[in-house]
């Protein structure tokens, strides 16, 4: 599971599985050390985390003092414990969007000074297929055709000072018709704009983190498939 709190991705493990180490700077062993500020440099791996290594953990993420920490991987000694005493710090909120082709371009939305992909709220009595495809359409002023599913990210905010995490289910969608392409104004998309794959990823150089996530999940999916 991969979380991404104020903008920095948190993954959590399985007691036994760990991290790829070329790629992680330093090791904290919650079990024999306390966590710190001082040590959530660049790429850290918290090991053998219980819940009040989490609130540690959280309170760090959450502090307004500039951090050097770029991710953060945990390890619990309970996965299921450790994700559902995470989420419970969080009102969840549900949701489904669409990195939407056309040939070999895609559509990209600007909100909020940010490069970002449309999605929005899941409405009652609707599944997340439902909503992807009306949102989409909704903050676009498209009509598309959905494919399978990309992933699912977590994305936490704050609403009214109450602490929010949003869970988002992706999709790849093909345009059916962009003849009325438009950015929904209402929805502070100020934006939408066909890129190419290289004008993407100078995108999301001014974009979330989730967000490049979700296009690395899509070219990794499209990697394994050309492999079969």
């Amino acid at each position: 599971m991969i979380i991404f709190i104020n903008d920095i991705p948190v993954r959590i493990w399985k007691a036994g599985n760990e991290p790829e180490s070329g790629r992680i700077n330093h090791v904290v062993d919650a079990a024999t050390e306390p966590v710190t500020q001082s040590k959530m440099i660049h790429h850290v791996w918290v090991k053998n985390a219980e819940a009040k290594d989490l609130d540690a953990l959280l309170a760090l993420l959450d502090s307004k003092v500039p951090t050097n920490l770029l991710s953060l991987d945990i390890t619990a000694k309970d996965y299921d414990t450790a994700k559902d005493y995470l989420l419970s710090k969080f009102k969840v909120v549900k949701a489904a969007g669409g990195l939407v082709r056309k040939k070999e371009k895609f559509l990209m939305i600007y909100r909020m000074k940010k490069w970002d992909l449309p999605k929005g709220k899941k409405e009652k009595g609707e599944n997340y297929k439902e909503a992807a495809v009306r949102e989409v359409g909704e903050e676009c002023n498209i009509t598309v055709k959905r494919g399978g599913r990309i992933c699912t990210t977590w994305h936490t905010y704050t609403m009214n000072k109450n602490a929010m995490i949003k869970k988002t289910k992706w999709y790849i969608m093909d345009v059916i018709d962009d003849t009325r392409l438009k950015p929904a104004l209402e929805e502070d998309i100020e934006e939408a704009r066909w890129m190419s794959q290289k004008e993407v990823y100078h995108a999301l150089e001014h974009s979330y983190k989730s967000i490049r996530y979700v296009v690395e999940q899509y070219y990794s999916l499209r990697e394994l498939k050309s492999t079969k």
